[in-house]
């Protein structure tokens, strides 16, 4: 069974960013933006994870991260998309001209 973890990458007014790990492994990443009413939800993770594990996933963001810090909200909407990532990008990587000799991946 995966131990999944979630360690916090970025914090707002109204939404975060969690990287998402299954031990010391990265398996994907959420992002929350909290609404009055409520929580939208983009799930991005690695291709080998199962449905099951989907579901595991959701209910643990919805356990641990929403239910912990008393989210109060009429709604949870997630959005999961499921692939390989292909890097980070940032302006201050990219080139003079914009091009790719600054980019991660």
């Amino acid at each position: 069974m995966a131990e999944y973890r979630f360690e916090r990458d970025c914090r707002t007014s109204s939404s975060e960013v969690y990287n998402i790990l299954d031990g010391e492994t990265p398996v994907g990443h959420v992002d929350l933006h909290y609404a009055p009413t409520l929580v939208h939800a983009t799930l991005c993770i690695f291709e080998s994870l199962t449905q099951k594990d989907i579901q595991e996933l959701i209910d643990l963001i919805d356990e641990e991260l929403l239910d912990v810090v008393g989210v109060a909200r009429d709604e949870f909407i997630v959005h999961v998309f499921q692939g390989q990532e292909v890097g980070v990008f940032s302006d201050s990587e990219f080139g003079p001209n914009g091009g790719e000799e600054g980019r991660a991946g």
